[in-house]
């Protein structure tokens, strides 16, 4: 498995439960504050707010709880002052682990990280240690059998797309920052569908995981994702299929 798809695809084959549901919307809600909060109200003017938005119309999450979330970030609406940080560790089999973190209580935040990390195998590092190993990408995840790989290609490329390529059954369009609101929109114009269209952070190699290790590695990644604190989280893994399938 690829780098960034691999815990992706996990969690989309896995499904969302109810209660997952739940903490999805969550960490949707605390983006959206969080981007109107930086950049304004405005998602025409604001292209972070206007990608959080997307994200949480494509969980069904009800208009109204996105209204409140900007209301709360522009200040319209009393709400929960939430600080962004980052946190870098390593996994079972030496994997690289980057953590984006949305919190109100930041001590609360690396507490809980920390003991995750322990608890299943890994340790927290210093900042830095792992960054250098990933690229903040565009990056839009497309089942094979939904598209035509040539209509693809010219649709993304003319786009601005960096590059297109094929994994594990998947096409991935990865993009310049910049560059993935314009390739996003013309993946939509032309009537794509996709799994996961999101800014990134793409591993420049990966960690062969096998066994024990591997199993220990998606334990560790689901307890980050369980954490309140931790909005986004990111491995160079390489995780087998059958580790997956026996989830």
């Amino acid at each position: 498995m690829s780098g960034h798809s691999k815990w992706s695809s996990i969690k989309h084959k896995k499904g969302v439960t109810d209660a997952k549901r739940g903490k999805i919307f969550t960490k949707l809600i605390k983006e959206i504050t969080v981007a109107a909060r930086m950049g304004g109200g405005d998602p025409d003017a604001n292209p972070r707010l206007r990608t959080a938005i997307a994200a949480a119309k494509s969980e069904n999450m009800p208009k109204d709880n996105i209204e409140r979330a900007i209301k709360k970030g522009t200040g319209e609406l009393e709400g929960v002052n939430y600080e962004e940080s980052t946190y870098e560790g390593y996994g079972p089999g030496g994997a690289a682990v980057f953590i984006e973190s949305v919190t109100d209580n930041k001590n609360r935040a690396v507490a809980d990280i920390r003991h995750i990390f322990s608890k299943n195998g890994g340790n927290l590092g210093e900042n830095g240690c792992v960054a250098w190993m990933f690229d903040k990408k565009g990056y839009i995840n497309i089942e094979k059998k939904e598209v035509d790989e040539d209509s693809l290609m010219e649709t993304a490329i003319e786009a601005g797309a960096e590059d297109v390529r094929e994994d594990n059954g998947n096409f991935e369009i990865i993009t310049e920052p910049d560059d993935f609101e314009s390739v996003k929109a013309a993946v939509d114009k032309a009537a794509i569908p996709y799994i996961d269209a999101e800014i990134t952070m793409l591993p420049q190699s990966t960690t062969n995981l096998e066994g024990k290790q591997a199993l220990q590695m998606v334990k560790l990644m689901e307890a980050l994702d369980d954490s309140e604190d931790v909005q986004k989280v990111y491995t160079n893994a390489d995780i087998p299929e059958e580790i997956v399938r026996d989830l």
